[in-house]
Parts: structure tokens; C-alpha cells; sequence
């Protein structure tokens, strides 16, 4: 083949095809209709994934373990918020427990499962923005959803085990030395685009937009312990009191009446 076959009247081309080697000499069109076909099917492939990944996040597992166990839903009870921390103060520590793991599995399934399919590293970032969405958000529930810091630790799992191990390891200790979940969040929200950028900075971008979306959930958390008012994550026995459920209730309804208005 020659280059007038290939760009008719063309002598910049014609130039170019002599000065190629022979096996750079390829028709034009091949190479990229083979790039567009795959970078289609990529493309495809991660809205598939971020789309899942949101109504994964969408399912609540708060909700959910609360109705199998005969709890009151975290929604209309405690703090309002279906998530491991008020199903704890509301009396099931088992059921707790089983939150935290389904919602951590939120954030690790979709990620690990886009990673093994081989999508790229900044979309893996989105690809957990999206389930932490979902929990945020959930469309099976009216978009009553939680603070997103469970599914958020579980994204970064498949990421690397120096990174996750970093992030829970942040959140356990300053729980340990606070007792306040809050504050564990709070803060290990705050750090965890550092310790992107220093172990895995490809994730930075992904990661910093989740981190605000985090810090958002927690605005009333931020205000009540500016005030001194958050309570603890454990009271008696593990859990806490009769007291503040009812005070947490009260807050909780004046502030859903406020957002009414």
C-alpha cells in the first residue's frame, strides 16, 4: 500500500509515509476505531459500575437490621441518622456490629470488583463517591440516608491495606480517646486526603470530593460539640441511656420540623 492510497493528494502524508518504517506504515483507521471500540466499552463499563455502586449504597443496612431485629427505626428514633452508631444507642450492639460490616461492604464490594475489571484509578474514586452517595442518599428510602463515614472507610480497602489500615486506624484511636463517633469521623475525614497524597495520589481528587460531602453530613455534629452537647458513644453497659435517646429524639424532631418550615 502506498501512501497515495491511503491519503490521496496529500504530500504532507506522502512525506510522513516514507520517513515511517514498516511496520509503523498501518491504515488510518484501524488504530483508532480499535481505541474508540475499547475506550467505548471502558466507558460503558464505569457508568455501569457507578450507577451499581450508588443503588448498592442505596440499600440501608440500618434500616434493614433494625426491621429483622425488632429495633426501632434509627430514622425516626435516637439521632435520626440509620447508621451504626445510633442503631448502638438505641440497645443492639450485635446489630450494630452487623451495620457497620454491611456498610463497610458498601464502600469495599463495588471498588474491588471495578478494580479486578481493570478500570482506571480515578475512577475507582468515583466509583466509591458513588456508593457513599447512595448511603447518603438512598433512592429505596426516600434519600433519608446517613453520614457515609462507614461506606467511605470501606472504599478505601481495595485501594491499598496502608491506606485503609491509616483510616480506621485514625478513626479507632481518636474514638478510643474521645468516646465521641463524631469526632472520630470528623477528624479522620480531615486527614485522609493527606494520607491519599502521600501513599496513593492518584486517588486525591475522588477522595478530597468525599471527604467534603462528608464533612457536610456532619455540620450538626460540628455544632453540638462546639456546644458540649454530642453525646458519647457508649453510656451504661455500652449503650446509651434511656435519657439521651429521648434528648437526641427531642433534638432530632425540632430540627426535621425546621427543615419543613
Amino acid at each position: 500500500m502506498t501512501a497515495q492510497g491511503c491519503w490521496p493528494g496529500n504530500r504532507l502524508a506522502e512525506a510522513l509515509w516514507v520517513g515511517m518504517g514498516p511496520c509503523q506504515r498501518m491504515w488510518p483507521a484501524s488504530y483508532p476505531i480499535h481505541i474508540v471500540v475499547k475506550t467505548t466499552k471502558m466507558t460503558a463499563l464505569t457508568i455501569l459500575m457507578i450507577i451499581l455502586a450508588y443503588l448498592g449504597g442505596s440499600l440501608s443496612s440500618a434500616v434493614l437490621v433494625s426491621r429483622c431485629t425488632g429495633l426501632p427505626d434509627p430514622r425516626d428514633h435516637g439521632s435520626h441518622n440509620p447508621g451504626a452508631t445510633n442503631v448502638l444507642r438505641l440497645g443492639g450492639r450485635m446489630a450494630a456490629l452487623v451495620v457497620l460490616l454491611l456498610d463497610v461492604l458498601k464502600g469495599t464490594v463495588p471498588v474491588y470488583l471495578a478494580w479486578y475489571l481493570q478500570i482506571k484509578p480515578v475512577y475507582l474514586g468515583f466509583i466509591g463517591v458513588a456508593a457513599c452517595l447512595g448511603h447518603m442518599y438512598p433512592i429505596f428510602f426516600h434519600f433519608r440516608g446517613g453520614k457515609g463515614v462507614a461506606t467511605a472507610l470501606g472504599t478505601m480497602m481495595p485501594i491499598g491495606f496502608t491506606m485503609g489500615g491509616a483510616v480506621i486506624g485514625t478513626w479507632l484511636l481518636v474514638l478510643l480517646v474521645s468516646g465521641y463517633s463524631s469526632l472520630a469521623s470528623i477528624i479522620t475525614v480531615l486527614l485522609t486526603p493527606l494520607f491519599t497524597y502521600l501513599l496513593k495520589p492518584e486517588y486525591t481528587l475522588p477522595v478530597s470530593l468525599l471527604s467534603c460531602l462528608i464533612l457536610i453530613r456532619h455540620h450538626e455534629n460540628i455544632s453540638r460539640l462546639l456546644k458540649g452537647e454530642e453525646p458519647r458513644v457508649w453510656g451504661r453497659k455500652g449503650a446509651a441511656c434511656a435519657e439521651e435517646v429521648a434528648e437526641m429524639d427531642d433534638v432530632a424532631q425540632k430540627r426535621d420540623e425546621r427543615d419543613k418550615k
